[in-house]
């Protein structure tokens, strides 16, 4: 057998796969898209009622669903005012100490991500009660973010790794103060992750159901009301739900290309 037909047969054994991995992972997404359309009161393609929007119009006016997304928002606005300084603290810590230290304090500042999130909602469910809060959206967000701030730090952590300190050494030197250093320096140049590391917070914050189910109390997020009606069966407006949300990312991702593509003028 030739080189050439090798390489002509693993190129097709490559695509093939590729062609089916990409099918595994959009083919649910096409199928739930296409029940958020079906007038069947099931959301199912099999049996296939007609076309219909009837289902948007029902999210309109589904207020606990509305509320969630609300309270979503909010939640992870909270946890991006709290994670990104306490990321960037800790990662200006870090980089500070010498290797022994930080070593040590490394592990300790990113063992929320290893925590299982039910520990971490439970846990300080049972913290912030000693001090008189409830359940609720301030307990979802402090509970968030004691693993989300951990995220934050590994990519300032990685950010400031690739830091000229000489020009913070230099400014120091020419009379500027700690504080200044900071503000027209670090800051300026860690201003990309802050971005980066807001909207990984907000998209861990929103999606999140295992710390947030167990200290929200009697308050509900859009994940964790989507969650407790599954259990008492499916329903197209959840589709309709993952279809904006599904929209919504094409639409964000297409921009940030186009964006990305455009030439600097």
């Amino acid at each position: 057998m030739s080189t050439a037909t090798e390489s002509a047969g693993a190129r097709l054994v490559l695509n093939i796969y590729i062609g089916l991995f990409v099918l595994y992972l959009f083919l649910p997404l096409a199928v739930m898209s296409a029940a958020a359309f079906n007038s069947f009161d099931y959301p199912s393609v099999t049996q296939w009622h007609g076309f219909t929007l009837k289902w948007f119009v029902a999210l309109a006016h589904d207020q606990r669903l509305l509320q969630g997304l609300v309270n979503s928002v909010l939640v992870a606005l909270g946890v991006i005012a709290v994670s990104i300084p306490a990321g960037l603290s800790g990662a200006l810590i870090l980089t500070r100490l010498g290797e022994r230290s930080g070593t040590m304090l490394y592990s300790v500042l990113v063992s929320p991500v290893l925590t299982p999130g039910i520990i971490l909602g439970i846990s300080s469910l049972i913290f912030w009660r000693e001090f008189g809060m409830p359940g609720g959206l301030f307990v979802a967000v402090m509970a968030q973010s004691s693993f989300i701030a951990s995220y934050a730090m590994l990519l300032f952590l990685a950010r400031l790794q690739r830091q000229d300190r000489t020009l913070e050494e230099a400014a120091l030197d020419l009379g500027a103060s700690h504080l200044l250093v900071f503000r027209r320096i670090t800051l300026p140049f860690l201003a990309p992750t802050c971005f980066t590391a807001a909207v990984v917070a907000f998209l861990q914050s929103f999606e999140n159901y295992n710390t947030t189910v167990f200290a929200i109390g009697g308050e509900w997020t859009l994940v964790t009301e989507i969650a407790s009606r599954l259990r008492f069966g499916l329903s197209p407006v959840i589709n309709v739900v993952g279809v904006i949300f599904v929209a919504l990312t094409l639409v964000a991702a297409i921009t940030y290309v186009v964006l990305k593509k455009k030439p600097k003028t």
